[in-house]
């Protein structure tokens, strides 16, 4: 287990702590008497640090002159303001980024691999993991707000040099992982919806420029790159949920599968790789770094409190959409596939034709929908990837670089071993499931590595002063952290014995 920041002595980053600390001088003088404290020394002066958001960039929220404040006194006490529709507004976007992390094609080909393989009997698994995913967010996007920080810069400040090298290589493993299953997933899309020109080795190439879309639409300003990200999650939405409507699934297997638990030695990979999927290491870091991107004056209480409340309700209602579009998916396959011939070979290239086999006629074409679903999935994950990458990159190493190198860089990490994989793998390949369940099991066994950081920090009342988390939060994070390694011994001795 990583060493608590607090064993470290660390002076307190926390916004809400700024006009007790020490002077600049004396504390950089503490700091480099620390161990590892020269490193970190340095990356305590702000104007050198490699921030999420300028500030020019930043979404401004609007406060409402018939609100109360609390004149920059952190203990003040102020009752929250009546709920705003119009702030909440304001506050919408980062949960839906953020959310993208559900809904990737590794999670598609997760929940095509459920259903097809154990019916509707894993929807418990999938709707207790989107909770815990949930409750993971809320903590990370909770500790950005608070701090002003997001997750990858306070483990560069709070850890030693030897502990941060570490994580960023296990979140850099998790992020390699997830991009090719995203920007393969996107590279068959293309190949069923250019009726097989466009060879799978080509939709890569083609997948590896979407990074230029993202830096062209962030150009453009914070709200123009999150209304892209909300017509991608409304076309996933839409074609699911035609495909749900068309396949008819069982209402009441699926209303059991959600409330019964139910497990079987031979759904055990399946189940792990559900979980993998679901709650992604490199989601944590991108989102505690989504929240910044609105004005919040952290000097004040009420201000924070008001963040953390209008954010908490935006990533819920996210995750909300998420789970629809996860259920969807699953139901179909459990419908159309579990106990068929058809359910041990099925996967995300060639789940459209066996759909299309199944249920397609000249008035329902499924494999365009599953495609134009899947192209949706993919172009999404894998910006938000290069997002995440980004933040992740600077964070934990503070690179001051321009966005354009910055994101070439991150997108190479994925774009090589990806293009390797295209081009020695088939999409009629078998190999390319194992491949992907894999990736998925990989994700799962990546995840202590930023819930770890993230609930010692959140828990941290140095850090976080009266924001810091109840036992009862800390006992629900550590019973997943629990039940993730449980999983994963559990898988290991099924897999290897």
């Amino acid at each position: 287990e990583l060493p608590s920041p607090n064993s470290l002595a660390r002076p307190t980053h926390s916004p809400l702590a700024h006009a007790s600390s020490a002077p600049m001088a004396s504390r950089d003088l503490a700091e480099s008497l620390l161990p590892g404290g020269g490193a970190s020394a340095s990356s305590s002066h702000d104007e050198y640090e490699e921030r999420a958001y300028d500030s020019d960039d930043k979404v401004s929220i609007s406060i409402s002159d018939s609100e109360p404040d609390d004149d920059g006194d952190p203990g003040a006490a102020r009752a929250r303001p009546a709920f705003s529709w119009r702030k909440l507004w304001r506050f919408t976007g980062p949960g839906f980024l953020m959310c993208i992390g559900f809904l990737d094609p590794g999670n598609l080909e997760g929940d095509l691999q459920a259903g097809a393989a154990a019916g509707y009997q894993l929807l418990w698994l999938l709707l207790w993991a989107t909770v815990m995913g949930a409750l993971v967010q809320l903590l990370s996007a909770r500790l950005g707000v608070v701090t002003g920080k997001h997750l990858a810069e306070l483990c560069r400040e709070e850890y030693p040099p030897w502990a941060t090298r570490a994580l960023w290589v296990m979140t850099e493993l998790a992020l390699v992982g997830a991009d090719i299953q995203e920007v393969i997933g996107s590279a068959i899309a293309i190949k069923i919806l250019s009726g097989g020109i466009v060879p799978l080795w080509g939709g890569v190439v083609i997948t590896a420029f979407d990074c230029f879309i993202f830096l062209f639409l962030e150009n453009y300003g914070v709200r123009k790159l999150e209304a892209f990200f909300g017509v991608l999650i409304a076309t996933m939405a839409i074609s699911f949920a035609i495909m749900f409507g068309e396949t008819k699934p069982s209402g009441k297997e699926l209303l059991i599968g959600l409330v019964v638990p139910k497990l079987s030695s031979k759904t055990i990979k399946q189940a792990v790789g559900i979980v993998g999927c679901i709650i992604m290491p490199h989601n944590v870091f991108l989102h505690s770094a989504l929240v910044q991107s609105r004005k919040i004056d952290t000097k004040k209480k009420s201000r924070v409190q008001e963040a953390v409340y209008y954010y908490n309700i935006e990533s819920i209602l996210a995750l909300i959409v998420s789970f629809f579009i996860n259920i969807c998916v699953t139901t179909v396959f459990a419908k159309g596939f579990y106990g068929s011939d058809k359910a041990d070979n099925i996967g995300l290239e060639n789940a459209g034709q066996y759909l299309q086999e199944k249920y397609g006629t000249a008035l329902f074409p499924v494999l365009y929908i599953w495609a134009i679903g899947l192209l949706a999935s993919g172009q999404s994950s894998t910006i938000t990837g290069t997002y995440a990458g980004q933040f992740v990159m600077g964070g934990f190493l503070n690179l001051r670089l321009k966005k354009w190198l910055r994101a070439v860089i991150t997108r190479s990490f994925a774009i090589i071993p990806t293009m390797i994989v295209a081009l020695f793998f088939d999409t009629e390949d078998p190999t390319m499931d194992v491949l992907n369940e894999s990736l998925n099991v990989l994700q799962s066994i990546q995840i202590p590595f930023a819930l770890i950081p993230l609930i010692t920090l959140v828990s941290s009342e140095q850090l976080m002063g009266s924001f810091v988390v109840g036992p009862i939060t800390k006992l629900g994070t550590h019973s997943c952290i629990h039940s993730i390694f449980s999983n994963f011994g559990r898988f290991s001795t099924s897999f290897f014995v």
